[in-house]
């Protein structure tokens, strides 16, 4: 009975060259897909008209019960199927499915499927993708050509259907985790530690210090000197290795002193000093007990 009422159905509906209809694939071989289209008639998809990505294998890239959406190519193929295109489906839809992607900052995975002037390209939902070799990595690319077939996630940063432009970037992703993965660290930082670091640059309102597991924080200059400076090269020089306690790491930026480490440091001697006085004191007295106690009157 349901088979019946779906056959009715199908009896009904009127399918024309140029609309979009969807089909689940019911066999699939090296030259064409064939759908179900809950209609009288099969589609038929080419191999060539699958996808316009070369690196686009039909055994290995599409499975019996895929749904696809298809645009009608022809009616009757002359053997009573219906002639479709994914190709010219993903053309009209595509776009849409990509402004999509880019509102969402979406990650996508893809692969380099050719190397030209100035960057690599990759597709995406069929469509053709550049990624400007500065946009490849973090860190500068000069030999593309190692980049042929590799894989990477990446973002769309550009969409325009009317001039068929499509840029995409692996750079935004990875300077993303780069920035967590700072962050994470920022946050192991226990105020008041102290650490040693390197005067990376001077500024008029103080010194950045690089500090180990990549990290870089800054020394205001109040907090440079017990003495008071008009700026920090009066004490300071690009290189220099300093000592620095954590003072907080508010907002994700390392907050420094150099002058709290010296504080601390002429506190401890003071304490030893101190100590050390008590102990000779201590020491003084002891022996002139011993002396007294070894006296016979």
């Amino acid at each position: 009975m349901e088979d019946y009422a779906k056959e009715l159905e199908a009896s009904f509906r009127s399918i024309k060259e140029g609309d979009i209809i969807t089909g689940t694939v019911i066999a699939v071989n090296e030259e064409e897909a064939v759908l179900d289209l809950q209609y009288y008639a099969q589609g038929i998809i080419k191999a060539e008209d699958m996808s316009g990505d070369p690196g686009f294998n039909i055994l290995e890239d599409v499975k019996v019960g895929d749904e696809i959406e298809a645009t009608v190519v022809k009616t009757d193929d002359g053997e009573g199927n219906i002639k479709l295109s994914k190709k010219e489906a993903v053309q009209v839809l595509a776009w849409d499915i990509l402004k999509g992607y880019m509102a969402e900052n979406k990650n996508i995975r893809v692969k380099i499927s050719e190397i030209v002037k100035a960057g690599a390209v990759a597709f995406v939902e069929g469509i053709r993708g550049f990624i400007p070799a500065s946009q490849l990595s973090l860190t500068y690319v000069e030999d593309l050509e190692p980049w042929l077939g590799r894989e990477l996630e990446v973002r769309v940063i550009t969409v325009d259907e009317e001039k068929n432009k499509l840029v995409l970037s692996a750079k935004v992703i990875e300077k993303e985790r780069a920035v967590e993965d700072i962050n994470h660290k920022i946050s192991m930082l226990v105020p008041g530690s102290i650490l040693e670091g390197v005067v990376e640059s001077l500024m008029p309102y103080g010194a950045f210090v690089s500090l180990p597991d990549g990290l870089s924080g800054l020394v205001h200059i109040s907090q440079i000197s017990q003495k008071r400076i008009k700026k920090p090269s009066e004490v300071l020089t690009v290189g220099d290795k300093v000592k620095v306690k954590v003072l907080n790491t508010n907002d994700n930026k390392i907050s420094l002193s150099i002058k709290a480490v010296e504080e601390n440091s002429e506190a401890d001697e003071m304490e030893a000093h101190q100590a050390a006085e008590y102990s000779s004191k201590e020491e003084a007295t002891t022996s002139l007990g011993d002396l007294f106690k070894n006296l016979k009157f």
